[in-house]
This record gives C-alpha cells, structure tokens and sequence, in this order.
C-alpha cells in the first residue's frame, strides 16, 4: 500500500500546486481538509478531477459516502484500491 500513499501524496501536490510540500510532509493518516493539510472545497474538486484522471474513478464531495473517502491519504488509497479495475 506504501506506492500507492507516495502516489496518492505526489498527485496532491502535483494536482494543486503545493510546491513547498513533500511527500514527506504530508501524513498518511492525517486530515486533508480543515485541521491537518488544510485543503478547501475548491482543493476537493481539483483533487478529485486529478483522480479521475489517474485512476479513472469519479469521487464527489457533496456526497457524504465521498466525504469519508476524503478525509486522508489513507482513505483514498483504501477507496481507489476497492474501486479500480
């Protein structure tokens, strides 16, 4: 699973432009939104389209099953690793 968080960390970053962050500096388990890395609405949306893109699933942050798949780089990784073919 450890890729697959790098991978997830890297298309963060890469996906809105966190240039002064590393993968290194982004916790597997920690919040995205709000308290930990701090990602807004608008980062969701980005983030979201970036995955798509990559592992051709569709994530929605309005709906409130998504909302969880959002909530760390380790919720992501346990849905895209579920749902991908």
């Amino acid at each position: 699973m450890e890729p697959l968080y790098d991978e997830l960390k890297q298309l963060i970053i890469d996906s809105l432009n966190l240039e002064d962050i590393s993968i290194n500096d982004i916790e597997t388990e920690a919040p995205l939104f709000v308290d930990g890395l701090g990602l807004d609405s608008i980062d969701a949306l980005e983030l979201g389209m970036a995955i798509k893109q990559k592992y051709g699933l569709t994530l929605s942050a309005d709906n409130e099953e998504m909302k969880k798949c959002f909530y760390s780089v380790k919720t992501l990784a346990d849905y895209i690793k579920a749902n991908r073919q």
